[in-house]
């Protein structure tokens, strides 16, 4: 039994499609991708309940709906693992309300806006750890656990699937409520903490936007920042690619152009203003370019405050397009 200490939670690998099921040990599970906050909660043999971040920052001050329903529905002696998500009026997952409520319950503000948490592992119950069972024994001790989970409950059991064409059913289906895509498991692998060993399929989309700016020089571009003209005729920012490969990077070479004096972003781009990677708090260092070259990008469902909150694919530039040609703001909002 390892009641004590934060849990370094196991985490995905991105793939580009959803595997069958002999692909995986055991056979392959599938469960929906849901866009939340990753919390393993803990159940002391005292009762005391503790929220742990993916980070393993804690988060019981910020969700005190979760502590309540957590203590209430799961017994002294058990660690979970699962995602805290906030449903929209709308019935779709809304991240954007879920930063907001960790934000203002920081500031002691009171709960507008109630949040559920999404249960789908146990690692410790009863006195004994099933982190080296499989999964398949894990997901029954923890159906076991959450048997008699009463419908108004804060605690949901996370759905699981079998079977590869319901799961791309689900694949096409949920992405209505918000769900990313689908998390596959192996039936038989144990639960590697603080390591990868599952796979993430998300759902992802072609579309256009404006090449703004790039990080390192025009010469040998790193990353590309991308922009979307707004309603008001403002350039904003919309998002960052992934760094770019040697292929990318060559048919870069002479497509694009110095901005002038009227570029409408400052350098650096304040922390925050552009998602992608590497994650950073510290203002991007960029080149600004004119905004007439349009990039064809592919990108994943999760917006922010009128960005793509994920790093966006560079696939080709569109020498075919102009400016005019490109969507307005984000096409996912």
């Amino acid at each position: 039994m390892r009641i004590n200490g934060p849990v370094a939670p196991m985490a995905a690998t991105a793939i580009d499609h959803i595997p069958r099921e002999k692909a995986c040990s055991g056979g392959c599970r599938y469960e929906p991708k849901f866009d939340g906050f990753r919390c393993v909660a803990r159940v002391s043999e005292e009762g005391d309940v503790q929220l742990w971040s993916r980070r393993l920052k804690r988060l019981d001050a910020a969700f005190p709906e979760i502590v309540s329903a957590v203590s209430a529905t799961i017994p002294p002696g058990t660690v979970v693992d699962g995602e805290i998500v906030r449903w929209g009026g709308d019935g779709r997952l809304d991240f954007s309300a879920l930063q907001r409520r960790h934000v203002t319950r920081r500031t002691g503000s009171p709960i507008t806006e109630p949040c559920h948490y999404v249960v789908f592992d146990v690692l410790e119950s009863g006195g004994t750890d099933h982190r080296s069972a499989p999964l398949s024994s894990r997901r029954a001790e923890l159906e076991r656990v959450l048997h008699a989970l009463p419908g108004t409950s804060r605690i949901v059991l996370c759905p699981q699937l079998r079977d590869v064409g319901e799961a791309r059913l689900w694949f096409e289906i949920l992405v209505a409520q918000g769900i990313e895509g689908l998390v596959v498991k192996a039936a038989g692998d144990p639960y590697k903490e603080g390591r990868r060993g599952w796979w993430k399929v998300k759902h992802r989309t072609t579309t256009e936007a404006l090449i703004g700016g790039v990080t390192g020089t025009l010469e040998q571009p790193q990353s590309l920042l991308l922009g979307r003209y707004a309603a008001d005729g403002t350039l904003r920012v919309v998002a960052r690619t992934a760094l770019l490969n040697p292929r990318a990077r060559a048919a870069l070479t002479g497509a694009l152009s110095p901005a002038g004096a009227d570029h409408p972003w400052p350098e650096p781009l304040p922390a925050g203003w552009a998602g992608g990677l590497p994650a950073s708090r510290d203002p991007i260092h960029y080149t600004r370019v004119a905004p007439d070259t349009v990039a064809e990008i592919s990108v994943d469902a999760a917006v922010e405050h009128g960005r793509w909150r994920h790093s966006a694919r560079f696939l080709r530039l569109r020498r075919d397009l102009t400016p005019d040609d490109v969507p307005r703001n984000l096409n996912l909002e």
